[in-house]
């Protein structure tokens, strides 16, 4: 495992990987904290900024081109620019439930489950985590 690669990809890719990862330790620290706290409250909001720059700087990066420089992976990041507002309304609104429920369903699959379609071969996030693999003898 090699950060190398994710340090020599173009740039929005390096901040896109790491306010991912970021994000993936604080949300799973939300999980697992006592919710309604102002700790819970100050960890969301860094959360969420998080998801905001890891959906902005997507429409950045273009290793799969599917429909013009997009792929499918945009979709996702319409979505979550839709969903993580939504999920901050609805915990300022008391609606603990719909809050819950969304802001749970982003982590597992803006985060988690997009993470692991980095992990194909061809993209970066494969590159760091197995090598880059090398041409003949």
């Amino acid at each position: 495992m090699s950060l190398q690669p994710l340090l020599a990809a173009p740039s929005p890719v390096p901040w896109h990987a790491f306010a991912a990862f970021a994000a993936l330790a604080i949300g799973a620290t939300q999980l697992a904290l006592p919710k309604g706290t102002r700790r819970h409250r100050i960890a969301g909001y860094v959360w969420v900024a998080l998801m905001l720059v890891i959906a902005v700087s997507s429409f950045w990066i273009h290793q799969i081109r599917l429909v013009g420089p997009f792929s499918p992976i945009h979709l996702l990041s319409i979505l979550v620019l839709v969903t993580v507002p939504l999920a901050v309304w609805h915990a300022h609104n008391h609606r603990v439930a719909k809050h819950r429920k969304s802001m749970i369903a982003l982590y597992v699959f803006a985060l988690v489950g997009a993470g692991i379609f980095t992990l194909l071969p061809g993209r970066v996030m494969h590159d760091v985590v197995f090598g880059v693999a090398r041409a003949g003898p």
